[in-house]
């Protein structure tokens, strides 16, 4: 079995109004846009950082930079169904994750169910094998002070 870990944040950009934003791999409506090459989910993000960080296959910039045109605004579900490609690739199979979003804003509370589910499907998991939860930083830091958000990941893996 190997562990791997992984951490994201993007900062918020543009003027206040009524958004959707990806986390998770679905639209959550946020009060502000991220700015990022690609999507910009962050948790999706740290999850494929842990899951290349577990066999050791570099990180997700190395895998899709971000000087790449072909990555540009691409569905971060598409980064993760790449990375699961190459976790299967090198034998391995996902036994568990656990990702934390670190965030003053949005309030995921009512979406987590649908994207446990979303993550489930594509690592080709039991649902109850996906942990997503949330927390903010009281007010410190870039967070706290709602410039962004980030995102912390653990994956477990093991040999098919």
């Amino acid at each position: 079995m190997r562990i791997g870990q992984g951490f994201d944040a993007h900062r918020f950009c543009g003027e206040l109004g009524a958004f959707d934003i990806p986390l998770g791999g679905i639209n959550v409506p946020c009060d502000r846009l991220v700015e990022a090459h690609s999507d910009g989910d962050v948790l999706l993000h740290s999850l494929c950082d842990a899951l290349l960080g577990s066999l050791a296959l570099g990180d997700i910039g190395f895998r899709f930079p971000d000087t790449d045109v072909k990555y540009a605004d691409i569905n971060s579900v598409s980064l993760l169904e790449s990375t699961m490609a190459l976790v299967g690739q090198n034998d391995h199979v996902v036994c568990n994750v656990d990702l934390t979003l670190v965030a003053e804003k949005p309030r995921i509370a009512s979406y987590v169910e649908p994207m446990r589910r979303v993550i489930s499907d594509v690592l080709d998991v039991s649902f109850n094998e996906v942990s997503i939860k949330a927390t903010t930083t009281e007010g410190m830091g870039f967070i706290g002070r709602e410039e962004g958000l980030g995102a912390i990941a653990v994956v477990l893996v093991d040999r098919r």
